[in-house]
């Protein structure tokens, strides 16, 4: 299948300032080198705990962080990629390489290609009440992107917000109404249309059913695989919910403090899993028979912290399967068979 995107070797920093004169003393490091490839069409799953670096992940590929370092490709011919990746250790790029990385390496984008470039790629956030103005009118905060980027004018502006209202299921009476009038279900909604506005080839989902209702997250996730079908968009779905994630996406990424541990289709992943700490995730959803009851894996100790990373891979403090090769070496990820991508010294069977 064809990647339309590509991240290579992604980081993404936090400086962490400190003294009176407010200068950098640590980093969080919150993406650290991550290479991930979301195919055209795909509906990509990215799950985790909190403050593993899903959101963050998700948000320095749309651009609204800058990275730290690596590469990000949006629809890039792989023989360009290759060009500007052969040229990393070079201290000094040929000038050829730097013209194709400002054309082709959102990493490297200024703020008027990102602006020219961003109706391609959009967000819809966890809690649509919070990422909707209190004091505009759902026509008005749809039909915004299309004014502010030019695709619409005057009379089309409405036409095309009640149309985009028509696809996410709200009705031409919703128009004039202010977001606190409409359900946590229908915000989500006018955040669906809103992202669709500008008709993005990509959508990065950040928890956008967690808010709402068992009966209305199925209704929003029928309405996002028809989207999905019809417009023939690409999705990365950040999710902490994995029975969603096992339904839904063809697709599961398992991050750990900044690091990707597993890729693989979710019916591996939740069927038999290889990295000890996708196991523990797994094991960890509740199975919906009160019959039947699942042996849990207890992680033992916390999370560490992104600003002190463990050295060697990052989950061996936690893990009862490691040994000293792990408190030295990182992993990489490795392809088990049939594309299954595992960073483990020692996965399981």
């Amino acid at each position: 299948m064809e990647s339309l995107i590509e991240t290579r070797n992604l980081k993404t920093y936090f400086p962490i300032l400190g003294g009176f004169l407010r200068r950098p003393v640590n980093t969080v490091k919150a993406v650290d080198d991550v290479s991930l490839s979301i195919q055209k069409g795909q509906w990509m799953g990215l799950v985790g705990e909190s403050g593993c670096g899903k959101t963050t992940l998700g948000k320095t590929i749309l651009r609204y962080f800058k990275p730290t370092a690596g590469h990000i490709y949006f629809n890039v011919p792989s023989e360009v990629k290759e060009r500007i990746e052969a040229s990393d250790h070079l201290k000094h790029r040929p000038s050829e390489i730097n013209t194709l990385i400002k054309q082709h390496d959102l990493a490297s984008f200024g703020n008027q290609q990102l602006k020219t470039f961003r109706k391609r790629m959009q967000l819809v956030y966890q809690d649509p009440y919070t990422s909707l103005n209190p004091r505009m009118r759902i026509g008005t905060t749809i039909g915004e992107p299309l004014i502010v980027n030019k695709l619409a004018h005057g009379k089309a502006v409405k036409e095309r917000v009640i149309e985009l209202m028509d696809m996410v299921g709200l009705s031409r009476e919703h128009y004039k109404r202010y977001p606190h009038q409409f359900s946590g279900g229908q915000r989500q909604r006018v955040s669906i249309a809103r992202a669709l506005a500008t008709n993005p080839e990509f959508i990065v989902f950040d928890e956008p059913t967690s808010a709402l209702d068992v009966s209305v997250q199925a209704q929003i996730l029928e309405l996002l695989e028809k989207l999905l079908k019809e417009k023939g968009l690409t999705y990365l779905f950040i999710t902490h919910n994995l029975n969603v994630a096992q339904i839904v996406c063809d697709t599961v990424v398992v991050m750990y403090l900044g690091k990707i541990v597993e890729i693989s289709k979710a019916s591996t992943i939740f069927s038999a899993p290889k990295h000890p700490y996708s196991q523990a995730l797994v094991l960890a959803t509740p199975i919906p028979d009160p019959k039947r009851r699942r042996h849990r894996i207890i992680l033992s100790g916390e999370v560490p912290s992104p600003t002190n990373p463990p050295s060697g891979c990052r989950f061996h403090p936690r893990c009862s399967r490691a040994t000293e090769e792990c408190s030295l070496q990182e992993p990489v990820l490795e392809n088990k068979g049939d594309g299954h991508l595992v960073a483990c010294w020692h996965p399981l069977n």
